[in-house]
């Protein structure tokens, strides 16, 4: 089961799991050993998500989701693949939380009294210091 929070949990039973050679350091271990680790997980079918969170996850995270509307992320971060599976769920987790609070509504407000005085006292400002440049041509 992973964790997200108190209230949202997944089974691992959803989630399918790829192995490969990773690439990077490792000496000879790179080229036996299956480290890397691809994680695939149907987003747009799971019922572990409410409604709310799922949109928002496709929303933010379209590159992340693949035609047949699942979520494929890789990891070989570490040499062995436990390490790796756990980083994906890591990661997974992590972008499940970033998306779990839902945005506030923005109060639309007017700008202050003194704030349009500053910006209205910047204008004048420039506006002198560019009406100074101008000067006529004192040419004959």
């Amino acid at each position: 089961m992973l964790e997200v929070n108190s209230r949202i949990s997944i089974p691992l039973k959803e989630f399918q799991f790829t192995f490969a050679r990773s690439s990077g350091p490792g000496g000879q271990n790179v080229n036996k050993v299956n480290t890397k680790v691809t994680l695939h997980w149907p987003v747009t079918e799971t019922e572990s998500l409410p409604p709310a969170l799922r949109e928002r996850f496709l929303e933010r995270y379209p590159r992340r989701i693949n035609r047949d509307g699942q979520l494929v992320m890789t990891s070989e971060r570490f040499r062995d693949q436990g390490r790796n599976v756990a980083d994906c769920l890591n990661k997974l987790r992590d972008l499940i939380l970033a998306v779990a609070t839902p945005p506030k509504k923005r109060k639309p407000t007017k700008p202050t009294k003194g704030s349009r005085e500053r910006r209205l006292k910047n204008k004048r400002q420039k506006a002198e210091k560019k009406q100074s440049r101008r000067g006529g041509w004192q040419g004959e």
